[in-house]
């Protein structure tokens, strides 16, 4: 009984951990102020994959977990492209998922922006060249930022993003 209470009571010799990332949160600030600026207050993102490994989208999801919480600089995340100011595209784009991809550019609302996130969606990656894909994203449609890595990490998402707001 004496070893429960001791370890109780007693203080655990554990490191401290730090639940938060300075880097984040300050491009995180900076994007919060640029996008209320320049889509009045909120930007919703629209994410699409159009043949890609899966590995980018891990990383996207990742911005909307408790330790990134996205939405809390005004960015969103939606289920519609109509929706959606910016649309978020990973992988190359492969021949069956063309029409798909251009009619959900074709239904985002103007003012829209396209993002090309990975070496896939930037320039087709290691398919590059293979019969079942087109390329890169810019391939389809008009790509007004590319955010090359293979994936790339969440902060580098986020830092893409930034550069679109403020540029």
């Amino acid at each position: 009984m004496l070893p429960i209470l001791k370890n109780i009571i007693s203080r655990r010799p554990t490191e401290e951990i730090s639940l938060c990332d300075p880097e984040f949160e300050a491009v995180g600030r900076e994007l919060k102020t640029a996008v209320d600026a320049r889509m009045r207050r909120s930007l919703a993102i629209r994410e699409l994959d159009s043949g890609s490994d899966n590995a980018t989208e891990i990383e996207i999801n990742l911005l909307s977990s408790p330790h990134y919480d996205l939405e809390r600089f005004g960015v969103s995340f939606v289920a519609s492209p109509r929706h959606a100011d910016l649309l978020l595209v990973t992988g190359a784009v492969t021949r069956n998922m063309e029409v798909a991809v251009k009619k959900t550019y074709e239904a985002m609302p103007a003012p829209k922006y396209v993002v090309a996130v990975g070496d896939d969606a930037c320039d087709g990656g290691i398919y590059r060249g293979t019969y079942a894909v087109l390329g890169g994203v810019d391939a389809v449609l008009p790509v007004d930022l590319k955010i090359p890595g293979n994936p790339p990490e969440p902060i580098d998402i986020l830092r893409g993003i930034l550069a679109l707001m403020t540029g």
